[in-house]
């Protein structure tokens, strides 16, 4: 069966095509599941023994009914159902391989729908079972009679780990339905935003289109799930492409009054409500924004070090009662100019704590603090090492033999004077050395330590007497020992703050990790508690059975509602934005709450 909308639809959502042929005649509503006139596990069988025996997994019965020779695992009913298919639906996993040791039919055809036992166990999600019979020869391409084969089938729930084994099959993506529709509008027009990415990732097309013209971008807005929305438009789908009758998505999500997560989706991703790009209004935009990944994670990664450098020079530089309050308005302004570009940033960067912004602050933390030690802290221990270190002296002679074989040499050569020879250290002196008599060694190159740093000695000495001297006393905040300190060089004090700052930050995280050692969790495990697959928890709803497939259950043909759909409840957003105070937030984002939690035990596990 095709698509079907919910009473009062708009005519401008796609109609639903002419019944089939005579072979299969419906028996669903628009509401009924696209497999539900299977029938369910509850039903009465025709063949009380063997079909019994089949539902409940009963190897031991069956192995006995076999014995009897009464009935064989090519067993099959007036339906064309056989004990396999039971086996198959209920996840009797254990059956289902005796069955085919035994020799079942793997690819055997049977019920209202004309299906295959693999189709059965696609239809409850019984991956293990489905992984059983792949591996035994079931073919995942045969079609049932409404067309669908098992990707399709396994799309309709929704279990994204059933699709993944299927896709893994080698089973054509973008294989289309007795109908033209793929998975992928299967997947969009459901709202699964999880198996719409799976789809597009693995290549699916977003321009294919089924027998009205309608691609996965107008099925998706017939549901309004914002996140398959998003994704379709992220991944390039046609925003103007046009169905037989001539609608546009647009148009599409104003019929089905979908145009709210329409026009959000186009937002988040760069367009305007009309579908065009949307382009911002600094200058240089469109040069900067052709690559927006690129761009916004280096724009963010460096503005901190920037903003760092401007706030430490106008702390060091101006008076506390200026400096304070201009320092605040560069903070504040920087982070208005960073919401104003994270407008145009990729949809998963939107926030600012998935940006690099945190990590710039820390990286400009570090190139301000190196910076600051290689011109500072670097230059003093140069400076100290040139004055202790071996400035190049001349190699003493060994003995009086050698020195006189100099002196000798020097005689024969007309040099022997105090010009070429040092009486001090009997050695013949290189050009341009002399004799240093505080270190009664002769030197190769004097000018390095007696004229150049001796020197620079007495400069620096002087510069720091004269700076002592000239460093005011008077503050309007700290006393007058602290003063002196700061004002001899505020900008190195400031650094010095801020690393320190630093500490608080790091041992919160090695407390938590410490505690989360303890405890042996990890930071998921703490924050969203351990999942230990009972029913009800979120995993949970991957390995959900969906709709009974016996028309007589009570709950056939009835729509699941959000309280019965665990995923269903977790799709998209809530329709709200939760406002929290400017401390929460920053605590939030600093990490403070994690550690509040983590050490009052408050964690979610």
């Amino acid at each position: 069966m095709i698509f079907a909308l919910p009473n009062g639809a708009s005519a401008g959502a796609p109609a639903q095509p002419s019944a089939k042929g005579s072979a299969v005649t419906p028996k669903l509503s628009s509401q009924d599941m696209e497999m539900g006139n299977l029938p369910g596990g509850d039903a009465p069988p025709a063949q009380p023994d063997i079909m019994h025996l089949a539902r409940i997994g009963d190897v031991a019965g069956m192995e006995k009914l076999f014995e009897s020779s009464e009935y064989d695992a090519t067993y099959t009913d007036e339906e064309g159902i056989t004990p396999l298919h039971w086996a198959a639906i209920n996840n009797q996993y254990v059956l289902c391989k005796f069955l085919i040791d035994k020799g079942a039919d793997i690819n055997k055809k049977g019920g209202d729908s004309v299906a295959t036992p693999l189709q059965w166990a696609a239809q409850r999600s019984n991956y293990y079972t489905v992984d059983l019979l792949l591996q035994h020869g079931a073919d995942p391409l045969i079609t049932d009679a409404q067309g669908y084969n098992t990707l399709h089938i396994s799309t309709f729930n929704g279990n994204v780990l059933l699709v993944v084994l299927m896709l893994h099959q080698g089973i054509p993506v973008d294989v289309a339905d007795a109908y033209g529709h793929t998975s992928l509008m299967w997947a969009a027009y459901k709202g699964f935003p999880q198996c719409v990415d799976l789809f597009l990732r693995w290549g699916a097309s977003v321009h294919a289109t089924d027998e009205q013209g309608f691609t996965a971008l107008h099925w998706a807005l017939v549901k309004g799930s914002l996140q398959c929305i998003l994704k379709l438009v992220e991944y390039g789908s046609d925003r103007f492409a046009k169905t037989q009758t001539g609608k546009t998505p647009a148009i599409t999500a104003k019929d089905l009054n979908t145009s709210g997560a329409w026009h959000r989706a186009l937002r988040e991703c760069g367009y305007d409500e009309d579908g065009h790009a949307a382009v911002p209004w600094w200058p240089g935009s469109s040069f900067f924004l052709k690559d927006k990944q690129s761009f916004m994670s280096k724009f963010l990664f460096l503005l901190p070090t920037l903003m760092l450098w401007v706030e430490f020079m106008i702390l060091s530089r101006l008076p506390i009662f200026i400096s304070f309050f201009l320092a605040l308005f560069v903070v504040f302004g920087t982070q208005w100019a960073v919401n104003q570009v994270l407008e145009y940033a990729p949809p998963d960067m939107r926030q600012l704590h998935k940006t690099p912004w945190l990590a710039g602050i820390f990286a400009a933390s570090l190139f301000l603090l190196g910076v600051q030690w290689l011109l500072v802290v670097v230059s003093a221990y140069f400076y100290a090492a040139s004055m202790t270190f071996d400035p190049g002296f001349v190699p003493k002679l060994n003995g009086i033999a050698e020195q006189k074989a100099v002196i000798d040499e020097l005689l024969r050569l007309w040099k022997f004077d105090e010009s070429n020879f040092c009486v001090t250290c009997m050695i013949r002196t290189p050009l341009r050395s002399k004799h240093c008599r505080r270190c009664q060694r002769c030197v190769a190159k004097h000018d390095h330590l007696t004229f150049g740093i001796l020197s620079f000695d007495w400069l620096l000495y002087y510069y720091f007497a004269e700076v002592s001297k000239s460093a005011s006393s008077e503050c309007l905040v700290l006393a007058e020992s602290l003063c002196k300190i700061v004002n001899a060089d505020p900008y190195t004090v400031l650094m010095g703050i801020w690393a320190t700052a630093q500490l608080t930050w790091v041992s919160m995280l090695i407390f938590v990790q410490f505690i989360q050692v303890a405890r042996a969790m990890t930071t998921y495990e703490n924050m969203y508690g351990i999942q230990d697959g009972s029913a009800g928890t979120h995993g949970s709803a991957f390995t959900s059975t969906g709709a009974p497939l016996d028309p007589s259950h009570p709950n056939f043909g009835a729509p699941p509602s959000a309280a019965d759909d665990p995923l269903g409840a977790r799709k998209g957003p809530h329709g709200h934005k939760h406002h929290r105070g400017f401390l929460q937030q920053w605590s939030r984002l600093l990490g403070v709450d994690t550690f509040i939690e983590t050490a009052t035990g408050r964690g979610a596990a």
